[in-house]
């Protein structure tokens, strides 16, 4: 059994109730804050005509994190691959601690530093405890697909 298996046995083994919770308010504030920084373009202009250089990197960059935060964040809140979605979501609050005071205001969806602290932190905790047992992903453990028999015709 290789490390990831292992601390996914533990997070399973380890998740309280009451984790689910805070799992399906952390998944419902991201995509309210993915919906916010769609509605902040006028920040990711200011990015992108102070570097056209990087045009089509913040293009990129600020796709990801909607798509990422608005998905991701459903995800989360419905325990549908919680661990995965939470890593996708890491790196983007990585990126609003180095650039939440940053002059663009391109991460102003966090404004204060605890607030994005205190996210990083709990995705960090439901990437390695998983969703729990008030979750999409248990329900599909409990209730697995039932095989069906394919008859294919070769012609």
């Amino acid at each position: 059994m290789n490390t990831l298996q292992r601390v996914a046995r533990w997070g399973d083994a380890h998740h309280p109730v009451w984790l689910s919770v805070v799992r399906m308010a952390l998944g419902l504030f991201l995509m309210w804050v993915g919906v916010l920084f769609v509605m902040n373009r006028d920040a990711l202009d200011t990015m992108i005509n102070q570097s056209p250089a990087l045009v089509t990197f913040a293009f990129f960059i600020a796709h990801y994190i909607v798509f990422v935060h608005i998905v991701g964040g459903l995800f989360i809140a419905m325990g549908l691959e919680t661990r995965f979605c939470a890593v996708l979501n890491i790196p983007i609050l990585l990126g609003a601690l180095f650039f939440v005071h940053s002059r663009t205001g391109l991460f102003q969806v966090y404004p204060v530093l605890g607030l994005s602290v205190l996210v990083l932190i709990l995705l960090i905790v439901f990437a390695i405890t998983g969703s729990g047992r008030i979750s999409v992903d248990e329900f599909m453990r409990r209730h697995p697909e039932r095989k069906r028999k394919h008859t294919y015709i070769d012609f």
